[in-house]
């Protein structure tokens, strides 16, 4: 069967875009071989963020008292909180469902892709051609090389929303987004937490004040952390897992009821037989492509997470719009020239935009910075909220924004004003003298701009 375009996954890049091709006219294959909506609506942002909320109102009612508010016994039920997560995915994928049948030139295919050739693929008994090819597998977690891991009963961030009894102490193997999302998520329903970090600073990308500042908060929640420590044996003994760690000072161990691996994502490419339409992948698997998202095979593109670099689903829905407007608004656009704001959704947010400071020294900048407290921000002060900091990264040479990191209550809404204040390529002075609503948030910018000063 010949096809105008084949759609290899149904994530957030995959998604749109056969859909958007199919509006054309155009006989779109899309094969999927799990649900659809790929890693975000699955596994990802959709169930988790939907448990970070249950985790918060328990959070709130634990601690009504701080608000003048009085609560009896708090008990969190996770049976009834996976159920919740999981009307919403299956609502989140019932809506996927009905856009594909709703095209009638998009034909839905169930099963694992493998590349015959450069313009072939088959799937079960079908061979389908096409011109035109989108990979969009996304990935998975990646799980360490440590003797024992895999007799330990690891859980991954998709097998431990499953969980309907609580962990009575989760260990977190890793310090990164994922791994303080969930860790804080088990912290509020009630567990005890211990998170496990290779190196001396959680969340290494970001600058190191700003992170201070989020482990704080954490471990104020009662967040144990273990860091410069290397696991290197893992095992299951009275029904408990144990974890054994290398440190400057030996070995030691870490006992616990249930283990989180979080240490990171390999690509979903090694069923895709890519060696054998000629497509690159680097030594970990991921594909290779060009700031168009084509890889150096014409007519083969990546999209999302299987591409590597940030793993974030705006990054994934902007691959497809990048993918739309090159090949049918005849537009040049490139993923070199793109902004990316993200946030991790621990609670205060970490929201982040463009350069850290330690990446704009890298480069070279000459610095302005600004660091405003939250404690100084009236709605902060007035909601009991005052975890956090807003930290912006200006070019003294141009005063335009470089980069901004906002650690506060909603700091990835926050984060998305300057991210737009850097698509319009504006100075920061425009935020000086602006009038923002009082009491807000971003009333905070007004103090953050007035710190920004020259840096050493």
């Amino acid at each position: 069967m010949k096809f105008d375009a084949i759609v290899i996954g149904s994530g957030q890049a995959g998604n749109p875009l056969c859909h958007r091709f199919a509006d054309l006219g155009w006989s779109v294959a899309l094969i999927e071989k799990a649900h659809l909506g790929g890693t975000c609506i699955n596994y990802g942002c959709t169930p988790t963020k939907t448990m970070v909320a249950s985790a918060q109102v328990a959070h709130y009612a634990r601690h009504a008292a701080r608000w003048g508010v009085r609560t009896g016994t708090v008990e969190v039920d996770l049976a009834q909180i996976v159920a919740r997560k999981n009307k919403v995915v299956q609502s989140f994928r019932g809506g996927q469902e009905s856009r594909v049948a709703a095209r009638p030139t998009l034909k839905l295919f169930r099963g694992t892709a493998r590349f015959t050739g450069p313009r072939g693929i088959r799937v079960g008994d079908e061979t389908l051609e096409s011109e035109r090819i989108f990979i969009n597998t996304g990935t998975r977690a990646a799980v360490p090389k440590i003797a024992g891991i895999e007799t330990s009963g690891y859980l991954t961030n998709a097998t431990i929303m499953e969980l309907e009894t609580l962990p009575k102490h989760l260990i977190v193997l890793g310090g990164g987004y994922i791994g303080l999302e969930f860790g804080q998520m088990f912290r509020r329903f009630g567990s005890d937490v211990t998170v496990v970090h290779h190196s001396g600073q959680i969340l290494p990308r970001e600058d190191a004040d700003v992170v201070a500042e989020l482990q704080k908060a954490l471990v104020g929640e009662g967040i144990r952390f273990l860091l410069n420590v290397k696991p290197v044996r893992a095992s299951r003994q009275d029904g408990k897992v144990v974890l054994t760690l290398a440190g400057t000072d030996g070995e030691t161990s870490i006992e616990g009821t249930h283990l989180l691996v979080a240490t990171g994502r390999t690509p979903n490419t090694e069923e895709l037989d890519l060696a054998k339409a000629g497509v690159e992948t680097d030594k970990s698997g991921y594909v290779k492509v060009n700031n168009r998202l084509e890889t150096n095979v014409p007519g083969v593109w990546a999209l999302g997470d299987v591409k590597g670099g940030p793993a974030f689903t705006h990054i994934s829905y902007n691959d497809y719009q990048i993918i739309y407007a090159n090949l049918v608004d005849g537009k040049e656009v490139r993923t070199d020239e793109r902004i990316v704001p993200y946030s991790v959704f621990t609670d205060p947010q970490l929201g982040g935009v463009g350069m850290t400071e330690k990446e704009a020294r890298a480069q070279g900048h000459r610095l302005k910075i600004g660091r405003y407290p939250l404690a100084q921000v009236a709605r902060a002060i007035e909601r009991d909220e005052t975890a956090g900091l807003m930290k912006i990264i200006v070019d003294a040479a141009t005063d335009k924004i470089l980069g901004a990191s906002i650690l506060s209550l909603e700091g990835g809404e926050l984060v998305q004003i300057l991210h737009a204040m850097m698509l319009a390529d504006a100075p920061y002075t425009l935020l000086k003298g602006a009038i923002y609503i009082h009491p807000t948030l971003a009333e905070g910018f007004w103090g953050l701009m007035e710190e920004v000063k020259a840096a050493e």
